[in-house]
């Protein structure tokens, strides 16, 4: 079974990213709208899997984990929160995950922290 999970990571916002703050997500029902609500409410009640399978649950109905994790899935570092949202998702040492936007003393605090692991998001584009 594959895993999408970190521990003591931060995954830092996309260079392309085009926000300079965190800003919630626009439209309804989205990907990154689900998974902003779940990271909103509950800061580090989950790991990366179970955010991922909470939201692929929620747009398509029950799946387990054994069936979504046969192969393998994008981990959060292509999660539109990263890419277009301003948020970094911090992993903690528990593997749970919270979102820090980008213009927070927190992210500025897990960035000068060389005991956290940075992992940059993903570009949206080409170049």
């Amino acid at each position: 079974m594959h895993t999408t999970n970190y521990t003591n990571t931060l995954i830092t916002v996309s260079s392309d990213c085009p926000v300079t703050a965190g800003t919630p997500p626009a439209k309804p029902g989205t990907v990154a709208d689900r998974q902003y609500a779940l990271l909103r409410d509950a800061p580090y009640a989950m790991t990366s899997d179970e955010l991922l399978l909470a939201v692929e649950c929620d747009r398509k109905g029950p799946v387990t984990a054994e069936s979504f994790f046969a192969k393998a899935q994008a981990c959060l570092r292509a999660s539109p929160l990263v890419k277009k949202q301003g948020y970094g998702l911090h992993h903690d040492a528990a593997g749970r995950v919270a979102l820090v936007a980008m213009e927070s003393d927190a992210y500025a605090r897990l960035l000068a922290d060389a005991a956290v692991v940075k992992r940059a998001g993903m570009r949206s584009g080409r170049g």
